[in-house]
């Protein structure tokens, strides 16, 4: 849709190294395959944002606590439980494919998700995946293939937070599954908070009100799935 800038593009060796890092996050203070031509240039002055630099652009965003949301217009929401009973994910559907943005506790150094794309890659090899890497408008990113899905992730390191963003969808809607999800996490705001918190914690997902009583009653009235419509 072209709605947002385009943060200055970081080189994925650029990321610094984040070998020996705290165990805590510090309050008190690849592979060129063709697909650059998503995001890339066409946009400047991009997101993912900071709560504390977010721009009043007037975009309606789904708030989900620690993380705003630029929902695209048709979507649908699932949410996913945990066997806790708190919200594990929120996922964007979309007829390109199903969205999910996560926000996770980091260091004040940054360079999260430079360890975590690492394991992320070696956990989808073990799984069977045939995975690449390639560098797009955050850096480093990983796109992988599992049987008749085709995954994407981006991660973007902020102060004290890093976000991760995939796109799960058909092989052949690749280049519209990608821009689907380079625009969401562009429009993304993250709210951090003060608390200290381990590394890699996600931060904590809260449900607007409708959407948490539209799932308590799905959940009393029989095994339908939660989610909005």
């Amino acid at each position: 849709m072209g709605l947002f800038g385009r943060r200055r593009r970081q080189e994925a060796d650029e990321a610094p190294d984040y070998e020996g890092h705290d165990e805590y996050d510090d309050r008190d203070d690849g592979v060129d395959d063709g697909y650059e031509e998503i995001g890339g240039d066409l946009f400047d002055g991009a997101g993912p944002w900071d709560e504390d630099e977010a721009p009043e652009d007037g975009l309606n965003r789904l708030d989900l606590g620690s993380v705003r949301l630029p929902v695209p217009e048709g979507a649908q929401l699932q949410v996913e439980m945990d066997p806790a009973g708190g919200v594990r994910a929120v996922h964007v559907v979309t007829p390109v494919g199903q969205l999910t943005v996560t926000a996770y506790a980091a260091p004040g150094s940054g360079g999260l998700w430079r360890d975590v794309s690492t394991e992320l890659a070696e956990q989808l090899r073990g799984d069977g995946a045939t995975v690449r890497t390639t560098t797009g408008e955050w850096g480093l990113e990983l796109m992988a293939a599992v049987g008749e899905v085709s995954l994407r992730f981006v991660g973007v390191d902020g102060p004290r937070w890093m976000l991760r963003g995939v796109v799960a969808g058909p092989p052949d809607r690749l280049d519209n599954s990608a821009a689907a999800l380079y625009e969401l996490v562009r429009g993304t705001v993250v709210v951090r908070g003060t608390q200290a918190m381990p590394v890699r914690t996600p931060l904590p997902i809260e449900l607007p009100a409708a959407i948490a009583e539209h799932i308590q009653q799905a959940q009393e009235g029989g095994p339908e799935s939660p989610g909005t419509p």
